[in-house]
């Protein structure tokens, strides 16, 4: 599995788990999820994804988006 997906898979997994969240618990947990969307906007623009630089040096594989 490439970065890229990991990544993905991981943001995918942190938006739908601080949803499910704020619905049993508080309405709080939607900051995750403003959190994971601006993570994801700054690095469509800049390139730069903190997980895909950790997943980088863990030897997973590069993929086209984040190499």
């Amino acid at each position: 599995m490439s970065i890229d997906r990991v990544v993905f898979a991981f943001a995918g997994t942190m938006i739908l788990l601080s949803l499910a969240l704020s619905q049993i618990y508080s309405v709080y947990w939607l900051l995750l999820t403003a959190f994971v969307g601006l993570n994801m906007l700054q690095a469509a623009f800049t390139g730069l994804c903190p997980l895909a630089m950790i997943l980088k040096k863990l030897g997973v594989q590069p993929g086209p988006a984040f190499s």
